[in-house]
């Protein structure tokens, strides 16, 4: 990667950590994700966390579902609330997310 590429990639994040996302544009990236399954209130309020951070920091790294607050709902993580294969396609949404920021 050329380093006008670097560049591009970092502001976007940077920028987007200084304005956020706009909240349905976030809540979008999610609706497939809750549509193809019934979810549980533990599992929307968990999504609706990570809606939030997003929507607020603009990104987020996958890790912090392991931290505080994601932790205060669910102790062990989203594997708590979700099966293996959801986590790993929740993980997945995320980090289109903040790929989008780099393209």
């Amino acid at each position: 990667m050329d380093e006008a590429a670097k560049l591009s990639n970092g502001l976007g994040r940077f920028i987007r950590s200084l304005i956020g996302l706009e909240r349905a544009a976030v809540a979008e990236a999610f609706s497939a994700f809750l549509a193809d399954k019934a979810a549980t209130a533990d599992q929307i309020e968990f999504i609706g966390m990570i809606v939030d951070h997003l929507t607020e920091k603009g990104s987020m790294d996958p890790g912090l579902l392991y931290e505080s607050p994601f932790t205060d709902v669910a102790p062990q993580g989203p594997n708590q609330v979700f099966d293996l294969t959801r986590a790993r396609q929740l993980v997945e949404v995320i980090e289109a997310v903040n790929q989008s920021a780099a393209g």
